[in-house]
């Protein structure tokens, strides 16, 4: 199983991204999901989940202009970030809940992250 991030880059101030994850692999379940973000010289931060069946949550420095979604379809999530502001800038990590077929064993949930995406926004 592999998450692929992808949507990072160079943005000013007040714009917007997208960030996108994937899973693939031998998955037949994708359940609760998450974004994290860690800046230099920072721990990392814990910024929006999803759960599988629940509400979504974000930290409170992004609530109002992040928005974490699920395309179960594609496997695939997303955060989709507005009003982008300097402080945002970090390496954003994806994490998920993934169950999956390991040869014959059948793994009901494990957590995997993806390699990180670096979002930078100018002032």
């Amino acid at each position: 199983v592999q998450l692929v991030e992808s949507g990072g880059g160079l943005v000013q101030a007040g714009g917007s991204l997208r960030l996108s994850c994937t899973a693939s692999g031998s998955i037949f379940s994708i359940n609760d999901v998450a974004w994290y973000r860690q800046a230099p010289g920072k721990q990392r931060e814990l910024v929006a989940t999803l759960p599988k069946d629940g509400a979504t949550n974000y930290v409170d420095s992004v609530k109002g202009r992040f928005t974490i979604s699920r395309d179960n379809a594609k496997n695939t999530f997303y955060l989709q970030m507005n009003s982008l502001k300097p402080e945002d800038t970090a390496v954003y990590y994806c994490k998920a809940d993934i169950g999956y077929y390991d040869g014959s064993l059948r793994v009901d949930g494990y957590n995997f992250w993806g390699r990180g995406t670096q979002v930078t926004v100018s002032s």
